[in-house]
C-alpha cells in the first residue's frame, strides 16, 4: 500500500475513535488530507473529509442508538435545524472569505473550555430542564447556527453541540456526545450533498477513509460507553484544549511561519 494512503488511513482512524466521544476528528483529518494532497483544491480536500468521515460518525451514532436513550423531543428540532444552516454555510463558504471565523474561534473555543473547567459539575448528571416551546426554540436556534458554521468552517463542531446539550439543556456529558452524533450526521450530510453535487470529492480516497473511520469510530464508541460520563468529560476538556492551540497557530501564526 502506498505509505501517504496508509498514514492517511491511520490518520481516518485516530480522527473516528476522537470524533465518537466528543468530536474534533478534523482536527487530525483535514491536516492530513492537506499533507496527503498538496495540491488539490482545499474544496475537494473538504468534500472528501466529509464522504469520508460521514460514515464513521454515522457508525457512532447508531452505536449510541442501540444503548443510550435519545431525548428526541430535544434532538430532532436541532437536526433538522442544523441539516438547513449546514447546507447553507457550505453555499456561502463558495461566495465569501472565511478568515475572521477563522480568528474568532480561537476565543470562542477558550471561552467555552474556561466555562466547562468553571463548572466542575457541568455535565456530570442528567437533569434536563426545557421543555415544550422553550425547549424547540433553543434546539432550532442552536442546532441551526452549529449546523451553519459546520457548513461553513467546520473545526470544532462536534464539540460545540455537545457544549450545547450539556449547557443549554442539562444533558450529561454520556447524553450529549450520543446527541450531538445524531445533529452531526445530518450536518455532514448536507455538506457532502453540496460538495458532492459540485464534483468535490474524491470517492476512491473517501472509501478508504470511511473504512478506517468506521473502525476507529467503534473503538471509541465502545470506550465510552464503557467509562461513562466522567472520561468523556475529561476528553471534551482535553480535544478543545488542542483546538484551541490548533486554530490559533492556523489563524495567527501559520502565514507567518512560511
Amino acid at each position: 500500500m502506498d505509505f501517504g494512503l496508509l498514514t492517511l488511513g491511520l490518520a481516518a482512524m485516530a480522527a473516528g475513535f476522537v470524533d465518537s466521544i466528543v468530536g474534533g476528528g478534523g482536527l487530525i483529518l483535514v491536516p492530513a488530507l492537506f499533507s496527503a494532497f498538496p495540491t488539490t483544491p482545499p474544496a475537494t480536500l473538504f468534500g472528501t473529509n466529509k464522504g469520508g468521515a460521514i460514515w464513521g460518525t454515522s457508525a457512532a451514532m447508531l452505536s449510541f442508538l442501540r444503548r443510550v436513550r435519545i431525548p428526541w423531543s430535544t434532538v430532532l428540532p436541532a437536526t433538522l435545524a442544523a441539516f438547513g444552516g449546514a447546507l447553507l454555510g457550505a453555499f456561502e463558504i463558495t461566495r465569501v472569505e472565511s478568515g475572521e471565523f477563522r480568528k474568532a474561534l480561537p476565543f470562542i473555543l477558550t471561552a467555552v473550555l474556561a466555562y466547562t473547567l468553571a463548572r466542575k459539575d457541568l455535565g456530570h448528571h442528567h437533569s434536563p430542564h426545557l421543555s415544550g416551546r422553550a425547549e424547540t426554540l433553543l434546539a432550532v436556534l442552536g442546532g441551526g447556527v452549529i449546523g451553519f458554521y459546520d457548513g461553513f468552517f467546520g473545526p470544532g463542531t462536534g464539540n460545540f453541540l455537545v457544549f450545547l446539550f450539556v449547557r443549554g439543556f442539562g444533558f450529561d456529558f454520556l447524553h450529549a456526545a450520543a446527541s450531538a452524533k445524531v445533529v452531526n450526521v445530518a450536518c455532514n450530510l448536507a455538506a457532502l450533498l453540496l460538495f458532492a453535487s459540485k464534483g468535490h470529492v474524491m470517492w476512491p480516497i473517501a472509501l478508504v477513509i470511511a473504512l478506517c473511520n468506521i473502525a476507529g469510530s467503534v473503538l471509541g464508541t465502545r470506550l465510552a460507553m464503557r467509562r461513562g460520563t466522567h472520561f468523556v468529560r475529561w476528553m471534551f476538556i482535553g480535544i478543545v484544549a488542542l483546538l484551541i492551540a490548533k486554530t490559533a497557530w492556523d489563524a495567527f501564526f501559520a502565514a507567518a511561519a512560511h
